[in-house]
């Protein structure tokens, strides 16, 4: 079975939840997993938007959410669950507003497309400080098993 990540809140290609945007409580939504390699011993979870800042002309990737060192015990994330996630022993990478942690989706124009991908690693990243996206794609290289990826939408006056 291949790895497979989803959420109770949305389906696949499926608008976000207003609740888990900036125009609301901006709460990270519920995540599952499931179809791990066997070798897998963590995960990491990277949330981007490549629609920003205009989805009809692009210019970057806006990076949401970098959690790494997920537990391979580890097979789902509750809502707003970030804390639980690092009491299991994940660690929290800094998103595109300079901070840890998940923030939500909160376009200024237009419908985005907000990807949710989970990484199975063969190994413990440990700790990298605060890493960037860039920074945790650099220290996975060599080390992903499987990836799996649930993208859902969001535009703001839904």
């Amino acid at each position: 079975m291949p790895l497979k990540i989803e959420s109770s809140v949305f389906e696949q290609g499926s608008p976000i939840p207003r609740r888990h945007s900036c125009d609301d409580r901006d709460l990270s939504p519920p995540l599952r997993w499931s179809g791990a390699p066997e070798k897998t011993r963590s995960y990491a979870l990277i949330v981007d938007d490549p629609d920003a800042p205009d989805p009809a002309a692009p210019k970057r990737v806006y990076v949401h959410w970098v959690l790494y060192d997920i537990p391979a015990t580890v097979t789902s994330i509750e809502e707003d669950g970030e804390a639980m996630a690092v009491k299991a022993g994940a660690r929290q990478g800094k998103n595109d507003w300079s901070r840890t942690g998940y923030g939500g989706p909160c376009p200024p124009i237009g419908r985005h497309r907000y990807f949710f991908k989970l990484y199975a690693l063969d190994a413990m990243l440990g700790d990298l400080g605060t890493p960037t996206k860039k920074d945790l794609e650099t220290a996975m290289k060599g080390h992903i098993l499987a990836q799996a990826e649930l993208m859902g939408t969001y535009q703001r006056g839904d």
